[in-house]
């Protein structure tokens, strides 16, 4: 029976490059020079620190580009509220992988509000959905492209 599973991952090698690329710009920019401003990663965490909240400002749309650039989606962000400690102004984002329960909910429903004659299972931080024939599956992958959910998506493993 056809397949297919609904996944969200970011490229973290790719995030890793852009992060990089983000500190060279940051370290020859001349608005910049003096600070300590710089990015580091952490797992699935970018941590930004720098002298003020505008350059933090900056630097979000410096590491926005940045990514753009390599192909990571930027929806896939959760950008924290910055802290001011001192001299020192910091900020985390956080990498979103994996689908939570609540918008594996939420595919699952709009899968079946299209009456479309594929199953929709959750299955961890995916969702497998299934199909007797190939046709409903690229329907059901079109449908889910044109819904605009909080999270970007990804179709992986489809099978015949």
């Amino acid at each position: 029976m056809p397949s297919f599973d609904v996944i969200s991952e970011v490229n973290l090698h790719e995030v890793s490059n852009a992060v990089d690329q983000a500190n060279r710009e940051v370290e020859t920019r001349f608005d910049f020079k003096g600070s300590n401003a710089k990015f580091v990663l952490n797992d699935a965490t970018i941590s930004l620190s720098a002298e003020s909240e505008f350059q933090l400002q900056q630097m979000r749309d410096i590491l926005h580009n940045k990514l753009a650039k390599r192909g990571v989606d930027i929806a896939s962000l959760k950008t924290e509220p910055p802290t001011q400690a001192g001299k020192e102004a910091r900020q985390a984002i956080s990498l979103v992988q994996g689908i939570d329960t609540l918008l594996a909910k939420k595919i699952v429903k709009l899968v079946k509000d299209r009456k479309l004659k594929v199953q929709a299972a959750i299955q961890g931080d995916k969702v497998r959905v299934t199909g007797k024939k190939r046709d409903d599956l690229q329907e059901c992958i079109a449908a889910l492209r044109a819904e605009k959910l909080e999270q970007p998506l990804q179709f992986d493993n489809f099978r015949d």
